[in-house]
């Protein structure tokens, strides 16, 4: 609900799209001697009782911690396999309070020459099983 119009429920999200990153992935020797391009995605949707920042950085979710973190994560760490790698971001995300559902994505553009990229998805909404 907002104070301008109770009767509405929003859905506030964050969104981080085609982070471009170089990340030690792929089970391949040609995969592991060299980092690849990974394109990641993530949506935060936050929690309904979300606090309205009022256009008050103070009060507002500092993005920076989302791709800082993510670049942390890749930092100096070899993933075999996409699936590893979104579930490590997820989780990173999860830890963060306030929030209601979190969506990971990644996709490696340089794998096939016909097709745009290949990815993985993970999505989880917080409070079920």
């Amino acid at each position: 609900m907002t104070a301008k119009h109770p009767q509405l429920a929003l859905t506030r999200r964050i969104l981080l799209e085609d982070f471009r990153i170089a990340v030690s992935i792929g089970i391949h020797d040609f995969e592991r001697a060299a980092p690849q391009t990974v394109l990641v995605n993530v949506t935060l949707e936050l929690a309904e009782d979300w606090r309205d920042p009022g256009d008050k950085i103070e009060h507002a979710l500092d993005y920076d911690f989302l791709r800082d973190g993510i670049a942390a994560l890749v930092k100096d760490r070899h993933f075999n396999l996409q699936e590893t790698l979104c579930q490590v971001i997820l989780d990173f995300c999860l830890a963060r309070p306030g929030l209601r559902r979190v969506r990971v994505s990644t996709r490696k553009p340089d794998v096939y020459p016909d097709c745009k990229s290949i990815g993985f998805e993970i999505e989880a909404e917080i409070g079920t099983t």
